[in-house]
């Protein structure tokens, strides 16, 4: 097993599409890998408000819509831009390496304000 600082494999970037959002798990946890302007993003799958799967949601920009009740995540911090989320999601460090997207599964924290 790896320790949180060792980025790690999660899935070939060629599944996500530019604009989409997929699902991938490691270690048992889920992710929401997203490829927003020619970059990848990747988030917990789970929408903070009712645990709905973000990897099947939609992208609008660098926003990751939940499918079950249209809470909105960007997918680079994690934040909540719209209800009815009220909490942030987890985002990770993420970078692509031989065609694969890596994430380091230690989450980045938020930036303060």
């Amino acid at each position: 097993m790896s320790d949180s600082n060792e980025f790690v494999a999660i899935i070939d970037a060629s599944e996500v599409p530019e604009g989409k959002a997929a699902a991938a798990t490691y270690n048992g946890r889920k992710y929401a890998v997203c490829h927003v302007d020619d970059e990848y993003h990747v988030v917990d799958d789970l929408c903070s408000h009712d645990d709905g799967p973000l990897g099947s949601g939609t992208l609008d920009g660098s926003a990751i819509v939940c499918p079950r009740h249209g809470a909105r995540f960007d997918v680079r911090t994690g934040a909540v831009l719209s209800m009815p989320a009220a909490f942030p999601i987890r985002a990770y460090e993420t970078r692509v390496v031989d065609g694969k997207v890596e994430i380091r599964p230690k989450a980045k924290e938020l930036a303060k304000s």
